[in-house]
Parts: structure tokens; sequence; C-alpha cells
């Protein structure tokens, strides 16, 4: 197809999205955006986008916050580890290259968090490096378009896929191409109900005339989900509060959560009184005021059901006296959006 990048850069000149970082070709902005909008859709992820600009506009300012103060102001975002991964790729960027966004992909892709897309993302934006972007928008725009079979969860896949798209890349505007195919996957060729009838490429697409539109683009298998059931033990003492950081290995590394009994099935809160977290958080003498069942939590491979009990104690117990914090100063800490949703619950 070879005026392929002509009619996808036309289209892209009428219907294409004006979004902050595509007015700019900062390097930081530009990787702080691609970061936020993994797994974020950009209705959301704008305001993150603009809150992490002001408050640290460069990449020096975001190297020298603490872990705490980036988790707080990602708190809602999810997949917290790209809030992690940002921290320590804006330090490896003070310590290595001086504070300077490095240029070439090879020293972007080694910054920590960032993979194949997101250095020619950033790359191509800011510098017009010819490298071509493949995220799931591609691959759906590549795979209608040329109704490929190949699955694109496989090395196989990847490896064609990104080979096809390499081909097809505008080499004098990369960073205008790389802009427009990913807009166009997002409003033209969306998963569902693609707009099929004013399509640029019209006959052109191979799926359409194949009647295949919906199977593509092929995955081989997908991950399945399991159920998880936390128990959250939500301990105070007269102004204080008993919160933990949540530490690595599983999800929500970092973040800020209440002590917490995790079991294998639905539990009672008769169940939990015999255990050690309940005996080391809670301790002999205890008040439940009330149980709170939340809501089924989805993430990404997992599902949680989760319980919260408010418990009130004359006294803590060392480890809870250690952790104990200000009631007022709940605020203040990084949380799951799951203990996030249930703060707020409470204060209806």
């Amino acid at each position: 197809m070879e005026d392929f990048s002509d009619i996808l850069l036309d289209w892209y000149a009428r219907c294409g999205r004006d979004l902050p970082w595509r007015r700019t070709r900062d390097p930081y902005r530009i990787w702080l955006s691609e970061v936020i909008l993994q797994q974020t859709r950009v209705a959301q992820g704008l305001d993150y986008y603009r809150r992490f600009v002001e408050r640290f506009p460069d990449v020096r300012v975001l190297a020298a916050a603490s872990e705490d103060e980036v988790l707080k102001l990602w708190q809602g975002l999810g997949y917290y580890s790209r809030a992690r991964n940002l921290h320590a790729a804006a330090r490896q960027v003070v310590a290595r290259f001086g504070g300077v966004f490095p240029a070439e992909v090879e020293a972007v892709r080694s910054l920590r968090g960032v993979g194949d897309y997101t250095a020619a993302a950033i790359c191509s934006a800011a510098w017009n490096v010819p490298c071509a972007v493949v995220d799931g928008n591609v691959y759906r725009v590549l795979a209608r378009l040329f109704d490929l079979e190949t699955p694109i969860d496989t090395a196989a896949g990847k490896r064609a896929f990104a080979e096809l798209a390499q081909r097809l890349l505008d080499r004098e505007r990369p960073g205008l191409y790389n802009q427009a195919i990913m807009d166009f996957g997002a409003l033209q060729c969306t998963p569902a109900q693609p707009q099929c009838g004013d399509c640029p490429f019209g006959v052109r697409c191979l799926a359409r005339a194949a009647g295949s539109i919906a199977a593509r683009p092929v995955k081989r298998g997908r991950t399945q989900t399991r159920d998880r059931w936390f128990n959250y033990l939500h301990v105070t003492c007269g102004e204080r509060t008993v919160l933990c950081r949540r530490g690595a290995g599983d999800i929500w590394q970092g973040l800020y959560e209440f002590p917490m009994v995790e079991t294998p099935a639905a539990a009672e809160f008769g169940d939990l009184i015999a255990t050690e977290p309940f005996r080391r958080w809670v301790g002999p003498s205890w008040h439940l005021v009330r149980s709170v069942a939340m809501p089924r939590h989805q993430l990404s491979h997992q599902t949680l059901h989760a319980t919260f009990y408010r418990i009130e104690v004359p006294e803590l117990t060392p480890d809870a006296a250690a952790a104990a914090v200000s009631a007022s100063a709940l605020g203040e800490y990084a949380v799951p959006r799951l203990l996030d949703r249930y703060l707020t619950s409470c204060q209806m």
C-alpha cells in the first residue's frame, strides 16, 4: 500500500486529537504522557498529566521527589509499577545523563520501565528518529488492513508486526506518522464498532472484504483471572489509625493500607480472630463497630473481594502503635483505589 502514509496523515490532519504532549518536543513531557497513558484512557490520563507537569516540570524535579509523593500524585491511575518505574528512570536520567534526557533510542530503552514502544514513541516525537511504534492500536489497524492471522501475543507475531510497521513508517515524518496511526486505532479502527463506513482505506481493508474485522487481531490465549479475598482490619485507637505499607512481590507495592488478612475463600469475622495478623494488629481487647463488604474490585488478572472491619481498641499493640498515624492525616498517604473507595464511602 504505497500511499498508506499519505492517506493516514490526511485523516490525522482532519480528525486527530489536539493533546498537550503533541504540542511539545520536550522528551520529558512526551515520556511522561506515554507512561501515564499505558493502560489508561486519554480522558482519564489528561488531568494526571497536567498535575504531574505542574508539580514536576522537569526530570530533575521528579528525580528529587520522594517515592511517597510520586505515588500519592499517581493515586487512582492503577498499575503503580508505572509510577515507581517513572521515578526510578528520572533518577537514572540525572545520575547517568546529567539530567538531560537522552536522544538515542538504545539509551532511552535502557531506562527503567521503558520498552521498545515507549522508546520509539519518545524518540520519534521529540527528535523525528525513524522508528515505528507498535501498541494495541497499531496491532489492530495493521491486523485488519492486511487481514493478518498471526497471533500478536507470540514472539513471532510481535516480530512480524514490528517489521511491517517499520516498512510502512513515513521516514520523513515519523513522529507525526506514529501519532496518526495510534489515533486512527483509538478513534476510527476501534476494538468494538469500528467506523468502517467512512474509513479512508475503504475497500483496501482486507479484513473488511473478508468479513473478519471482529476476529482481528488474533490472540493465542488470554491469562485467566484469579479470585482473592482481602479482609481489612481498620483498627483505631482514639484519633490514631493503623496504616501499613505494602512490600514488594505483590500488587500495590509501596502503597499504604490497613492491616489485612487474606483468606482462600470468603471468611466470617469469627474466622479472623484466631489468625496471627489479628493478634498482632488488634490484640486481645477490641470492639467491632461495623463491617463493610465492598463491590468486587477488578484488576487486570485478579478479582478482589474485600471486606473492611472497623475495630476500636482501648490500647494499640506494639506493632500497631509503631504503624499508627493520625486519622486526619490519612489523606496524605498513597492508598490503593479500593481503600480510597472505602474511605470515601465512610465519609458519605
